[in-house]
C-alpha cells in the first residue's frame, strides 16, 4: 500500500478566481522543499494537494518536517492510500495506525466522503470502522467528545486515505506570491523574525547585511548567514548582499556629532539598501524595528531615518514586545544563534547618549560634512553577493 502526504490549503481557499495562481506557487515551493529527498509527484484536486513518492525509500520524517515549513498550507497529514472497499479500509486502518491505537485508551473515527458514489455515508463509515477496531483492539473504548486518538478516513476520487489527525502547517501565503522585498539583517534577535513574518505573507526575500571589518569579525558575518539559513527553511533560497560599511562609520565618527552617530548611520543604511533593493527589483525594505525598543526606534527617530527613502519600509515587529519576538525566534530556531556574542556593525561607535527625538534639520545639518552620494555609491559598488540555501 502506498503512503502519501495530503496538504490542506489555508487562506488560498478564499482566493476566488486567483486561487489557481497561488496553488501553482505552493506546488512549486513544495517541489523545491522536497527536491533533495527523492522524486515526488505533486498534484492538485478537490481542495487538496497530493504528494506521492515515486520510490519506496523515502525519509518520511524529513519530508514531513520540510513540508511543515512551507508557507501557504493550513495542515498536512501523512496518509495511507488504499482501495475504496470497506474491508480493505478497515484492515488498513488497523494496520497503519496500530502504534497509535495501542497507545490510546479511547478513540473515535471521523470520515469524509468526497466521492459521493461511495455506497456508505460518512456516519456509516465511522460506525463500521469503529466496530472493527474495537474487535481488533479490545482495550479501547469509544469517546466521541475527547478521545485520545482520532482515526481519519477520507474517501476521494483517487482512493481511500487513512491517517492520524492533521498536523498544523506554517500557514500564510506561498512565498513568491506577495512580491519581493529586501530585509536589513543584523545578527540580533529581531531582524530574522521580521524576515520570517514577511515571508509568511508570500514575500520573496533578499538579504542586506552591513559588515565593518576589522570592528566586526568574519564570525559575525557567518552568524548572520546561519540565521538566514534558518529563515530560508521557510522562505526558500535567497541572495544576501554584504555591504562594506567601515569607511562610512569612520567618516561619521569623525565628522558628525556623537549623539547623532546612530541615526546618521541608519540613514546611510537606508540609502544603500534602497539602491540595492531597486537593482534587485524589490518593492520594499523590511526592518526589525519595534517602537521604543532602543533609542533609534522612537517614532521620531524612525521618521527621520526613513525620510531618505522613497521605497516603502515594512516593520512587522513594530507593535510587539521583546517576549513576543523571542517566542517566535525560538519557534523558528534562530534564538540560540542570535545570542551568540559576535558584534554586528550596529554596536560599533555607539554613542553614550544617543538623541531619541531628533529633528530632520539636525540630521541634514550633520550630514553636510559628508560626501553622501560618493560614500553610498562606493558601498554599493563593493557589495559582495552570497546565496543562502535552506
Amino acid at each position: 500500500m502506498q503512503e502519501v502526504i495530503l496538504i490542506k490549503n489555508g487562506e488560498l481557499a478564499m482566493k476566488g478566481l486567483n486561487r489557481s495562481t497561488f496553488e501553482v506557487a505552493l506546488v512549486k515551493n513544495l517541489q523545491h522543499a522536497l527536491k533533495r529527498l527523492g522524486d515526488f509527484t505533486i498534484r492538485r484536486a478537490q481542495s487538496t494537494i497530493y504528494i506521492e513518492p515515486k520510490s519506496e525509500d523515502i525519509d518520511w520524517e524529513t519530508a514531513c518536517e520540510r513540508v511543515s515549513k512551507v508557507f501557504g498550507l493550513a495542515a498536512f497529514a501523512r496518509a495511507r492510500l488504499c482501495e475504496k472497499d470497506m474491508d480493505v479500509i478497515m484492515q488498513n486502518a488497523a494496520d497503519y495506525l496500530t502504534d497509535a491505537l495501542e497507545a490510546a485508551s479511547t478513540f473515535k473515527v471521523e470520515a469524509k466522503r468526497a466521492d459521493k458514489n461511495f455506497p456508505l455515508t460518512s456516519p456509516q463509515i465511522c460506525a463500521k470502522t469503529g466496530e472493527y477496531l474495537l474487535e481488533k483492539f479490545p482495550h479501547l473504548s469509544v469517546d466521541v467528545h475527547d478521545p485520545d486518538f482520532t482515526v481519519m478516513i477520507e474517501i476521494r476520487d483517487f482512493g481511500a486515505y487513512i491517517h492520524a489527525p492533521q498536523t498544523p502547517g506554517a500557514g500564510g501565503m506561498p512565498v513568491g506570491t506577495g512580491g519581493k522585498a529586501a530585509i536589513l539583517i543584523s545578527g540580533g534577535i529581531d531582524s530574522p523574525v521580521a524576515a520570517w513574518m514577511m515571508a509568511k505573507r508570500g514575500i520573496e526575500l533578499t538579504g542586506i547585511h552591513f559588515a565593518s571589518p576589522p570592528y566586526t569579525s568574519e564570525r559575525a558575518e557567518q552568524k548572520v548567514l546561519s540565521l538566514l539559513r534558518k529563515v530560508a527553511a521557510y522562505a526558500g533560497r535567497m541572495p544576501v548582499f554584504i555591504v562594506p560599511f567601515t569607511r562610512i562609520q569612520e567618516e561619521i565618527s569623525t565628522k558628525c556629532p556623537e549623539d547623532l552617530f546612530t541615526l546618521v548611520m541608519r540613514r546611510f543604511m537606508m540609502r544603500i539598501s534602497e539602491r540595492i533593493a531597486a537593482q534587485q527589483k524589490c518593492e520594499a525594505l523590511i526592518t526589525g524595528e519595534s517602537v521604543g525598543q532602543v533609542a533609534s526606534q522612537t517614532m521620531t527617530a524612525m521618521a527621520v531615518t526613513e525620510a531618505v527613502c522613497d521605497m516603502p519600509i515594512f516593520r512587522p515587529l513594530i507593535g510587539m514586545d521583546k517576549e513576543e519576538i523571542v517566542r517566535i525566534s525560538r519557534k523558528i530556531d534562530t534564538f540560540d544563534i542570535s545570542i551568540q556574542p559576535y558584534e554586528d556593525c550596529c554596536t560599533v561607535f555607539t554613542p553614550k547618549h544617543p538623541r531619541t527625538h531628533p529633528k530632520a534639520e539636525m540630521l541634514e545639518k550633520a550630514e553636510e560634512a559628508l560626501d553622501i552620494e560618493g560614500l553610498v555609491q562606493e558601498a554599493v559598488d563593493n557589495v559582495r553577493r552570497v546565496m543562502v540555501y535552506p
